[in-house]
């Protein structure tokens, strides 16, 4: 059976660098498009296998059957909106989409099969079930706050990741993260707000990520703790979606429904 053509967006940033090779250890894809911003100085780079770097999403898009997606949230949406045109199913691990983004996404979603997370790493996934998990079984009685540390040159914080973990946190407490969210402390601020979710984020150097969900209790503590050293799991994360959402229907879907934990 032939390898599935897939487009690579963001093919020249950190991400797409990863998602370069993890694709050319996996059987079931080949590249077959790269994509980067209208601009870029790497346009019209060779990656071989008669791949040139291009700048026009709807002619990658037609050369494709998957699209794998690392790029900012408005250019992101805008290969989003020609994919869904095109037929093309997507893995979107772009981040910082507002909430009219997210629900265009949804809409797009109801034509093409579409795989949107915040972090595509299978033990982060795990992080997140463990933490809804967590957050039921203690209950209210043990405070949740969360910190995480992303490299400099990172552009939204908190980062996508740690807003999704403390909607974990929020689901397993049977409740809704909005209004709950706690993302800086400065000052005379009072006695912290029971239920509330602290989220702190730090910033620096090049570290690919890092998130601790910690449990505070009365004399105890529970910490849950993912460091990546490489971005290389995000990247096969990634893959291992885009093989996934090769035979399903539209929808939006998450690594939960790839890893099989939403049920």
């Amino acid at each position: 059976m032939p390898a599935l053509r897939v487009a690579l967006v963001g093919a020249l940033g950190r991400m797409g660098e990863r998602v370069r090779a993890a694709l050319a250890e996996e059987p079931a894809l080949a590249l077959a498009a790269a994509l980067e911003a209208p601009g870029h100085p790497g346009l019209g780079s060779d990656l071989g296998g008669g791949v040139r770097v291009e700048d026009d999403p709807k002619a990658a898009l037609g050369r494709a059957e998957l699209a794998i997606v690392f790029a900012t949230p408005q250019p992101s949406l805008e290969v989003l909106r020609s994919a869904a045109d095109l037929g093309v199913r997507c893995v979107v691990g772009t981040t910082g989409f507002d909430p009219r983004q997210r629900a265009e996404i949804g809409r797009l979603a109801d034509r093409v099969a579409v795989v949107l997370a915040p972090n595509f790493s299978v033990a982060v996934n795990v992080l997140g079930h463990l933490t809804r998990l967590a957050a039921g079984l203690l209950g209210p009685a043990y405070d949740a706050e969360l910190v995480e540390l992303h490299h400099a040159a990172k552009r939204d914080a908190p980062s996508g990741t740690a807003l999704w973990l403390a909607q974990a946190v929020a689901d397993g407490r049977g409740q809704s993260a909005e209004g709950r969210l706690v993302l800086s402390r400065e000052g005379e601020t009072g006695a912290r707000e029971p239920g509330s979710i602290g989220v702190q984020a730090l910033r620096g150097g090049d570290n690919p990520g890092e998130h601790t969900v910690l449990f505070v209790g009365a004399g105890e503590r529970l910490e849950l703790s993912h460091r990546a050293g490489t971005r290389d799991h995000f990247a096969r994360g990634a893959v291992r979606a885009a093989v996934w959402v090769a035979g399903r229907g539209p929808g939006l879907y998450s690594m939960a429904d790839v890893l099989g934990l939403a049920s």
